[in-house]
């Protein structure tokens, strides 16, 4: 599966905000966008929301962006 995410840094805590137009997820993360702590906080987080392991659900792109595209196999 392929998802497409905003991710929204230094939330007040994690999870999922919602909805944009385009059908992407926003998704709120607690971790700084500094040295990848967002993205590892993403991955995890998906991980334990679909029931996989953390090494299941990788960035496919927008690795330095707050769009981008998961995969969870």
């Amino acid at each position: 599966m392929e998802l497409s995410i905003k991710v929204i840094p230094r939330a007040a805590r994690t999870g999922f905000a919602g909805e944009m137009a385009d059908g992407s997820r926003k998704l709120r993360v607690r971790a700084v966008p500094e040295n990848g702590k967002a993205n590892e906080e993403v991955c995890a987080f998906l991980a334990t929301h679909f029931g996989v392991r953390r090494e299941q659900v990788r960035i496919v792109s927008g690795a330095t962006v707050q769009r981008k595209r998961i995969r969870i196999e």
